[in-house]
């Protein structure tokens, strides 16, 4: 049976659960309730949930290292369950996509994603899909010379009440996202969500 792991990015710890960084989390523990798993188990230094959909193994796991060690999760879960890069899917936050849109890609760089670049130094490549979810910029800071404290300051910050109802609605999308790679491939829920606005 063919073994899919997916992983969501985040932080461990209550205060960051409802930050901007961590929306990889919330996308993985949405997909968990939709199939009555729960992330019951700890290996390869992240909480994991399985379960299966027709003959695929669907490992979800949130690292429980911080954001920027990701790669060391994800390094002992390639080993672990002897998957491909390409097995591997990475949900997590995007600061240059508008808030709730979602970028399918089967492969490519960090973008200036810490957790991401983390994964493709320790797998040492940058072939595994990744479900990408905007979270916008704040309206000061349009300017793409972000300094780092801002960054960081934008992305451990809680969304909004208004902002709350668009990311719901976009982790809802990602677990169809999520269904369709588990189900058809990448290239399928490339060609499918890519496309909508």
């Amino acid at each position: 049976m063919r073994t899919i792991v997916i992983m969501g990015l985040g932080n461990p710890g209550t205060e960051y659960a409802r930050t901007r960084h961590n929306v990889g989390f919330r996308c993985v523990d949405h997909f968990a309730v939709t199939h009555g798993s729960r992330f019951s188990r700890t290996a390869c230094k992240a909480r994991l949930a399985e379960f299966h959909v027709s003959e695929v193994n669907v490992v979800l796991a949130k690292p429980r290292t911080y954001m920027n060690l990701s790669g060391h999760s994800a390094a002992g879960l390639l080993h672990t369950f002897g998957i491909r890069s390409e097995d591997l899917v990475v949900v997590y936050d995007d600061v240059d996509l508008p808030l709730g849109r979602l970028r399918i890609r089967s492969s490519g760089g960090p973008g200036g994603h810490n957790g991401v670049r983390s994964i493709i130094t320790q797998i040492n490549t940058d072939r595994f899909p990744r479900v990408r979810v905007g979270i916008g910029r704040p309206d000061d800071l349009e300017d793409t010379r972000w300094s780092d404290e801002s960054l960081i300051s934008y992305v451990l910050s809680a969304f909004t009440s208004e902002e709350e109802s668009i990311v719901e609605e976009a982790v809802i999308r990602v677990g169809d996202v999520l269904e369709c790679i588990v189900t058809d491939g990448v290239d399928a829920a490339m060609n499918r969500f890519n496309s909508v606005v």
